[in-house]
C-alpha cells in the first residue's frame, strides 16, 4: 500500500464520479418502482433478467410518460450520490422501446393533454377558404413534401409557400419541428402565413415518435395560425393529429383540404352568380308588389284626407258665415249708438241754431254769471263773435 495515495470518502467519490462522467450511454430496459417526488424529481430503476440499475431525472427532462413494465431507453451517465454511496443513471432522456412500449405511452400522453384541454373541439379554429400564403414543416428530402407540393400546384397555382426543412424522426425530429412552430409564430407577420401544414410520410410507430412527443403536441397548440397535419398513411394516427385543427389522412389529402380544385371553384363562383341573379330577380319582383301595395295603400289615404279637408273646410265656413252675421248685427248696433252719441254733441246742437256763450275759458250756462258790461264770446254753427252784456 506504500505509494498509493490517501483519499477522504468525499474526494475518492469526487474523482469517481469525473471518471464516469465519460462514460454517458444509452441503456435498454424495464421500468420499475417510478415515483415522483414533489413534482419535480423522478426516481425509477431499469432492470432485465440479470440486473438493475438506479436511474434519477426530472420532470423537464423526462417527457414521455412512463409507468412500471414499461421497456424504455434511457440516455445518461453514471454518477455515485455522495449522501448514500449509491450508484445510479443521471437520465437526460428517455423514450419507450419497442412496439408495446410505444403505445402505452401514447395511450398515456394522450389521456394527460386530453385532460389539459389541447383536443377540444371548441378550441379549433376552421382552415381559410383560399389561403394565400402557407407554412409548410417537412423534410425536403422526403416524398411527402414533393408529393403535398405537386397537388398544391395541381389545385390551385400561384400560392407562396414557405419551408422549414426538419429532421421528422431520430433524436434531433422533436427540437428541429417544435422550433420550425417556434420561428414561424416569431415571423407570422412579415411572411403572412394563413396556414400551417405539418406533414410526413407513413412508417413504423417508432419512426412517427417524434408527432406523439408532447412537445411536438404543445408546439402545434401553440401556433398562432390554423395548423393542418398530414402524417403517414390513412390509418396512421400521431397526438399532433389529435391537436391540430384539422387532421388530414396524408401528405397529399392536407393540400387536397387546405385548397380547392381550381374548376370546383369556376363551378362554385358559376353558381352563386346564377344563384344571386335569381335572387336579385325575387326581390326586385317583390320590390316592386311592395311599392305597388304601398301605391294603392297611399291612393286611399289621400283620398280620405281628401275628404276629410273638404269637411272641415264646410265646418270652417260654416263657423265664418256665423262670425260674418254676427259682426254684422254688432256693426249695427255700433251705427246706432254712433248715432245716439252724434246727437249729442255740442256741434250737433249748434247745428239745430243753438249758441255756447264762454265768459273767457267758462261756459255760461246761468244768466245768473253775467253782469252788466261783461264781454263773451258767442259760438254759433258757423263763427264766434264777441259780445256786451247790458
Amino acid at each position: 500500500m506504500k505509494g498509493l495515495k490517501i483519499f477522504s470518502v468525499s474526494e475518492y467519490v469526487e474523482r469517481l464520479n469525473a471518471l464516469l462522467y465519460e462514460h454517458d450511454a444509452v441503456v435498454e430496459g424495464e421500468v420499475s418502482e417510478y415515483k415522483v417526488n414533489q413534482q419535480k424529481w423522478i426516481f425509477f430503476k431499469i432492470k432485465d433478467n440479470n440486473a438493475v440499475l438506479e436511474c434519477f431525472s426530472t420532470v423537464f427532462r423526462i417527457r414521455v410518460p412512463l409507468e412500471d413494465g414499461m421497456r424504455v431507453r434511457v440516455y445518461g451517465r453514471p454518477g455515485i450520490y455522495a449522501r448514500s454511496g449509491k450508484l445510479s443513471m443521471n437520465v437526460e432522456w428517455a423514450e419507450p422501446a419497442g412496439e408495446g412500449a410505444l403505445k402505452r405511452a401514447f395511450e398515456l400522453l394522450k389521456a394527460e393533454l386530453e385532460k389539459e384541454g389541447l383536443f377540444a373541439t371548441a378550441r379549433k379554429r376552421p382552415m381559410p377558404t383560399l389561403p394565400k400564403t402557407i407554412g409548410v414543416i417537412a423534410s425536403r428530402e422526403s416524398a411527402a413534401y414533393g408529393d403535398f407540393l405537386k397537388v398544391l400546384q395541381q389545385r390551385f397555382g400561384g400560392l407562396t409557400v414557405y419551408v422549414m426543412h426538419v429532421q421528422v424522426q431520430g433524436a434531433e425530429a422533436v427540437q428541429n419541428i417544435a422550433d420550425a412552430f417556434a420561428y414561424f409564430n416569431a415571423h407570422q407577420e412579415e411572411l403572412g402565413l394563413d396556414v400551417v401544414a405539418l406533414i410526413r410520410g407513413g412508417g413504423s410507430l417508432e419512426d412517427l415518435a417524434a408527432f406523439n412527443s408532447r412537445e411536438v403536441a404543445y408546439a402545434v397548440f401553440g401556433s398562432v395560425v390554423p395548423v393542418v397535419v398530414g402524417v403517414g398513411h390513412e390509418q396512421d394516427v400521431s397526438i399532433a393529429d389529435f391537436v391540430a385543427d384539422l387532421r388530414a389522412s396524408t401528405p397529399s389529402n392536407a393540400a387536397e383540404l387546405l385548397v380547392p380544385q381550381r374548376t370546383d371553384i369556376v363551378r362554385f363562383v358559376d353558381a352563386m352568380t346564377t344563384t344571386l341573379m335569381h335572387k336579385m330577380d325575387m326581390l326586385h319582383s317583390d320590390a316592386r308588389t311592395r311599392i305597388d301595395d304601398a301605391v294603392g295603400a297611399l291612393d286611399g289615404v289621400m283620398i280620405e284626407k281628401a275628404h276629410e279637408i273638404d269637411r272641415m273646410q264646410e265646418r270652417i265656413s260654416l263657423r265664418l258665415n256665423f262670425f260674418h252675421e254676427r259682426i254684422i248685427m254688432h256693426q249695427s248696433k255700433i251705427d246706432a249708438l254712433v248715432r245716439l252719441m252724434q246727437s249729442f254733441s255740442p256741434k250737433a246742437v249748434l247745428e239745430r241754431g243753438y249758441g255756447i256763450i264762454k265768459k273767457g275759458n267758462e261756459v255760461i250756462s246761468s244768466i245768473g254769471k253775467l253782469r252788466a258790461g261783461d264781454t263773451v264770446g258767442v259760438e254759433l254753427k258757423d263763427g264766434i263773435f264777441d259780445a256786451t252784456v247790458i
